[in-house]
């Protein structure tokens, strides 16, 4: 434990521990809006396990950081007159993962805004309420768990690349940062699943970082278009939109409440 001794390694730790909750923020809406289906007194259970989950996904990950960096070599590589490019492991996690998210978070607005009448929408509400078992809720946290673990890892490792200890450190923010997520998780969610257009907002969001995550893989595979590479998106960008999202409707907010 003499790395704690350095001060580069509390930096590099609060830095990293930071970052880990903002990413997580991601994982804690989705896990939300999946566990709102379930009966009020599943969803409290099904938010920690779900944390519970992604914490074990992104120690496995960063004890299995050499396998993980290994995903970068191209196992299918193309080469067409206007399309070019390598797969990797990497990028179709990340792929796969922003398809996932783009289809449920679609679904999910499109039975909110579908559900017009009084009764149909209390209809629906039940059957989901039932279709919505515990385990089927799980499995769809289990599935996104996955991938914005991934995406957390490998931020982690490209953030702590080069100082001593860099497993010890992760696995530290990980821990810390998602011990603050549990305690938080549930007022989080219960403020999203109470106001209506905060969820709208969320899955809007959540349609955002399923795009991100294509465009990411993408890059990861160095995939061109009439000879034009596609670009990652920064995150700050992504976050700073939602930031800015979320400060309009906390204004209306306000505005309604006075009203």
């Amino acid at each position: 434990m003499e790395i704690f001794l350095h001060a580069d390694t509390w930096i590099a730790l609060l830095t990293l521990t930071f970052l880990e909750i903002i990413l997580g923020i991601d994982n804690i809406i989705f896990i939300s809006i999946s566990a709102g289906k379930l009966p009020k007194n599943q969803i409290k259970k099904a938010t920690r396990l779900g944390l519970l989950l992604a914490l074990i996904f992104r120690i496995i990950l960063l004890l299995g950081v050499s396998w993980l960096i290994s995903m970068k070599a191209p196992f299918l590589t193309f080469d067409l007159s206007w399309f070019r490019g390598g797969i990797t492991g990497q990028s179709v996690i990340l792929i796969l993962g922003g398809i996932f998210l783009l289809y449920k978070s679609t679904k999910e607005i499109h039975h909110k805004v579908e559900g017009s009448s009084e009764n149909e929408t209390n209809s629906k509400s039940i059957k989901g309420k039932v279709a919505a078992t515990f385990n089927m809720v799980i499995v769809q946290i289990v599935m996104i768990d996955i991938v914005f673990s991934f995406d957390s890892v490998l931020t982690a490792v490209g953030m702590t690349s080069g100082i001593p200890g860099a497993l010890i450190i992760m696995i530290t923010a990980v821990i810390i940062s998602m011990i603050i997520m549990m305690i938080f998780a549930t007022p989080v969610g219960n403020f999203v699943n109470k106001h209506p257009t905060i969820q709208m907002l969320a899955l809007s969001f959540l349609i955002l970082i399923g795009f991100m995550l294509i465009t990411e893989g993408a890059h990861l595979s160095h995939i061109e278009i009439f000879n034009k590479p596609v670009g990652a998106i920064p995150k700050g960008y992504l976050y700073f939109a939602i930031a800015f999202s979320l400060g309009v409707e906390a204004l209306n907010m306000k505005i309604r409440k006075k009203k």
